[in-house]
């Protein structure tokens, strides 16, 4: 059956919007029309209204979407439903866009758009600079009392928890800025070559690296019984501040091992870490 490209892209909005309801435990609607061309969305969820001059919470909120005539060459009509206190949502409802409103373009879904209203309500995503309701801007560059984003919910929270989708990418933790310094690096090079933290002194007695965590390594290379190298192999010493063979040099933290452990071994032979 031939479907015009309007009702191709209305179905495929309904299709969206069916998989983004599967996908969240926030997101719900009701359609109007086959294909629809009215949507009424409803969010489950932390959003804030103002009542006799107290802001409060509320957690159920209703949405109207109509999608004119034009759609999806222009914008389509948006009006908040139910009560909400934000800078960029007038007292009456009509929602200020932003970027979606001002570049608006074709290709944008009815769930990107339902994913910047969820946005919009969990305080994520507000502009005091250029407010529909300047009231709640005010209220917002001043206020204390509530923690924003309101909700730390993504609207596809559920898919989310199933590991289907990225979460935000963590801060750092010391163990990994440790990795990316001298320590870390000597670490997955232990762990990649194996013997490379021990030396034998002039009568073949064993030395340790005077650095704890090294030595620490090298310890734990005895516990598992890696044997060290035989004489004709190369032998490395892990050391701070020398510049001697058999020792490390520290530059920005970065260690070089340098030095192999023969008797034809040179000062510049050296084994550089290369990422």
């Amino acid at each position: 059956m031939y479907q015009s490209p309007r009702e191709r892209r209305l179905r495929n909005d309904l299709a969206a919007l069916e998989r983004l309801r599967s996908e969240s435990s926030v997101f719900r609607f009701t359609s109007l029309g086959d294909p629809p061309v009215q949507y009424r969305i409803q969010f489950l969820g932390r959003g804030l209204w103002r009542d006799r001059g107290k802001v409060r919470i509320l957690e159920k909120h209703h949405i109207e979407i109509k999608l004119g005539s034009s759609y999806p060459r222009a914008i389509p009509e948006i009006r908040w439903l139910s009560p909400i206190y934000h800078p960029n949502i007038s007292e009456i409802g009509m929602v200020c866009l932003g970027g979606y409103g001002t570049h608006w373009v074709p290709s944008v879904q009815l769930d990107d758009l339902c994913t910047m209203l969820w946005d919009m309500l969990r305080y994520h995503n507000y502009d005091i600079r250029s407010p529909y309701n300047r009231d709640a801007a005010l209220w917002v560059a001043q206020q204390q009392t509530f923690g924003f984003p309101t909700e730390d919910r993504s609207i596809r929270d559920l898919r989310v928890s199933l590991g289907r989708v990225p979460t935000a990418v963590p801060a750092p933790s010391a163990a990994s800025k440790e990795s990316a310094r001298g320590l870390g690096r000597v670490r997955r090079f232990a762990e990649r070559y194996g013997r490379v933290f021990g030396s034998r002194g002039d009568e073949g007695e064993r030395r340790l690296p005077s650095h704890p965590e090294l030595e620490e390594l090298v310890t734990a290379q005895s516990a598992a019984e890696r044997p060290l190298a035989p004489v004709d192999e190369p032998l490395y010493i892990i050391e701070p501040d020398s510049h001697e063979p058999g020792s490390v040099t520290h530059e920005d933290e970065v260690p070089r091992v340098i030095g192999a452990g023969g008797p034809a071994a040179r000062a510049e032979d050296e084994i550089v870490f290369i990422e």
